[in-house]
């Protein structure tokens, strides 16, 4: 490549029904074009804290140790665990998909002893394997679970399994990735004790932050640590002194100030629209999908009482190439849908339904794609 013939990127236009990041809306990408400022200047430190009580709403929470990490969803997962995982604490990790495994690399990475419980992929996580495990070890310290498991597109009962969490004396953390703003999610009345989202699912904003929180449960325990938190930027007791509710902050680090205008109007678009209208939208668009997909002969990996609406496995017919399905796709529609990952690459494709992708045009688009692609293949 020479380097005179580079020009400034112009991207295709792209439905993006994968499994992230999901379309974003005008509204958000007008937000970010808007002036730059500074990250200590007064207008900002004031947008940062509404942004805070938007997360409240969101998160269904009145945590006060609640904000957006300045780094995408892994990172919101890796400061729940660096801050929570001291080395020797016991970790139960309950795996079945992609991110319960990265749960495990993280407790393991901090020092910890990860116990793992491996569920069938396509499956919820198994409360009553929880609580055998739980009482076959008895001094763990805290559970982690996935809520959304985006690789396979299946709910855990995360109500369910803090209870039984909590009966053991642990605390909890929580992947939100998916699940924020797209299916019932509530931290204080779940007794979620640390959670962590991404701001490019059901948000509809830009890959690029974490949303997190944390309960006076998990609070206290970072505050009586015996070692330092490894890692200097995502030490909350760091963190805490630009983002805390002092009207001086302290310098942390240059935040993400566009991103931050974006996730602050996707925030306010999903107050616009209410919780819980956000959340019938992506089960009734799901149902939708749901018709075109069954109608077309084909079949979800994940039984009904357990599926995302907002991200659907759809089993690969035999004798069918997915990659091929996937790129054409993307060549002749301009649509991006998900494969399979782990030990289902090849198995399944992904189809997102989240934030201001979800609406009926883009189900009945997929759905049309899809059988003019398949009927050609066969």
């Amino acid at each position: 490549m020479n380097i005179t013939d580079i020009k400034s990127f112009i991207p295709p236009i792209r439905t993006l029904m994968g499994p992230g990041p999901s379309d974003v809306h005008p509204r958000v990408l007008q937000a970010m074009a808007r002036p730059t400022i500074g990250h200590l200047d007064p207008a900002f430190i004031d947008m940062m804290d509404e942004i805070k009580v938007l997360l409240h709403y969101a998160f269904q929470t009145q945590n006060a140790l609640t904000l957006p990490i300045s780094a995408p969803g892994s990172a919101g997962m890796e400061t729940c665990f660096v801050n929570l995982v001291e080395p020797g604490d016991k970790v139960i990790v309950c795996q079945n998909g992609v991110f319960g495994g990265r749960m495990k690399e993280n407790v393991e990475r901090t020092g910890g002893i990860a116990v793992v419980i491996a569920d069938e992929w396509g499956t919820a996580v198994d409360p009553n394997r929880l609580e055998d495990t739980l009482k076959a070890h008895p001094d763990t310290k805290i559970v982690a679970f996935v809520h959304a498991e985006t690789s396979t597109g299946v709910k855990s009962d995360a109500k369910t399994l803090g209870e039984i969490a909590h009966r053991y004396h642990c605390i909890t953390i929580v992947d939100a990735v998916t699940s924020l703003g797209g299916i019932p999610l509530k931290v204080d009345e779940w007794q979620i004790d640390a959670i962590y989202s991404g701001s490019q699912k059901c948000l509809s904003c830009t890959p690029g932050l974490s949303p997190v929180s944390f309960n006076e449960r998990a609070v206290e325990k970072i505050k009586q640590r015996q070692t330092k938190v490894q890692s200097w930027f995502l030490d909350l007791n760091l963190v805490m002194g630009y983002w805390g509710s002092s009207a001086k902050r302290t310098y942390h680090h240059t935040a993400p100030i566009n991103v931050l205008y974006g996730l602050h109007e996707a925030l306010i678009m999903l107050k616009e629209e209410g919780l819980e209208n956000a959340w019938a939208r992506h089960e009734r668009h799901y149902q939708a999908l749901r018709q075109g997909i069954e109608n077309l002969g084909l079949t979800f990996k994940v039984k009904e009482s357990e599926r995302l609406p907002q991200l659907n496995a759809i089993t690969v017919p035999a004798g069918i190439d997915e990659a091929e399905v996937r790129q054409r796709l993307l060549n002749e529609y301009h649509l991006e849908i998900g494969a399979g990952l782990g030990n289902l690459a090849g198995q399944i494709w992904r189809i997102g339904l989240m934030g201001y992708a979800c609406n009926l045009k883009n189900v009945w688009y997929c759905v049309e794609a899809l059988k003019e692609i398949l009927s050609k293949i066969k």
